[in-house]
């Protein structure tokens, strides 16, 4: 005789039965159900190599100019010889290398201060007569202004650095004992000192590299070589967008070579294209 086949509803009693067990079947009819602890997987973070895996980024390459190198290296060959205008008259050359320290490096500072809109020749005729008197801390403050006027004249704007000069002169004094700063945030605070003076005096005066020393030639040349990422229409812009990729063992001699080059062929003025040696990979020798 045949067994009696479960009826459906006992069927389906049955599957939900082993369902809520967890569907093995091999519990044993009337014993509680031991719930079973869940294990969560540790999710680990996959390093990807640069440039695998999704949304990997690319690792940046610093920008700089293009054929700035071998454009560095032409010009460096070009003031080989070193008889720019800034080479034999240069405010390295206006002061007295035989004074104290301190005395030498107010004579840069005062060089630095005469030199703004003036050519070297008429700075270094200033200084020259300025040092025939005693160039000291305590003899310009002695000396009146008409006669510190009539000693500098004919510098550019000559009435204003008179008045620049002993401002600056006194606050030496009463606040350095008669030196000067050693830090370009302090020397930019004195009356008639911009950045450029400030980098300059840093480099000569204290052998220290702060920043680039970015003059009239030195902001002209950047732009027109593209060593900047965009155009720049201050010299201080220059000097920011310059010492983010310049190397920094080239921010003291960068100022030099680009002075005495602006000075000789890179004019404000009809440059002298023909004469260039990066006449074929200069991005202004076609507009110029």
């Amino acid at each position: 005789m045949s067994a009696a086949r479960p009826r459906p509803a006992a069927c389906a009693a049955l599957r939900r039965l082993r369902s809520a067990r967890g569907g093995g079947g091999s519990q044993i009819q009337g014993t509680p159900s031991i719930p079973r602890k869940i294990r969560r997987r540790k999710s680990l973070a996959i390093a990807y190599e640069p440039g695998q895996g999704d949304g990997a980024e690319p690792p940046r390459v610093p920008w700089e100019p293009r054929d700035w190198r071998e454009q560095l290296e032409r010009i460096r060959e070009m003031r080989r010889s070193r008889d720019a205008p800034v080479d034999e008259m240069g405010v390295q050359k206006c002061y007295d290398s035989s004074a104290p320290p301190q005395v030498m490096r107010y004579q840069v500072l005062l060089a630095l201060m005469l030199s703004s809109q003036t050519k070297d020749q008429v700075t270094s005729a200033a200084m020259l007569r300025l040092r025939q008197r005693g160039l000291t801390v305590d003899s310009v403050l002695q000396m009146d202004e008409e006669t510190l006027g009539q000693i500098i004249y004919p510098v550019g704007f000559w009435r204003n650095k008179v008045k620049y000069i002993k401002q600056t002169t006194a606050i030496l004094k009463q606040k350095y004992g008669g030196d000067i700063p050693s830090t370009v945030e302090e020397l930019v605070q004195l009356p008639g000192v911009g950045p450029k003076m400030a980098h300059l005096a840093m480099h000569i005066a204290w052998d220290s590299v702060a920043g680039i020393a970015v003059d009239t030639h030195v902001h002209r040349i950047s732009n027109r070589l593209k060593w900047v990422k965009k155009e720049t229409k201050y010299p201080e812009e220059t000097r920011v967008a310059l010492e983010e990729w310049l190397p920094r063992d080239l921010w003291k001699e960068i100022n030099w070579l680009l002075v005495g080059f602006g000075q000789q062929t890179c004019l404000p003025v009809n440059p002298r294209c023909s004469q260039c040696l990066n006449q074929d990979i200069c991005p202004a020798a076609r507009r110029l």
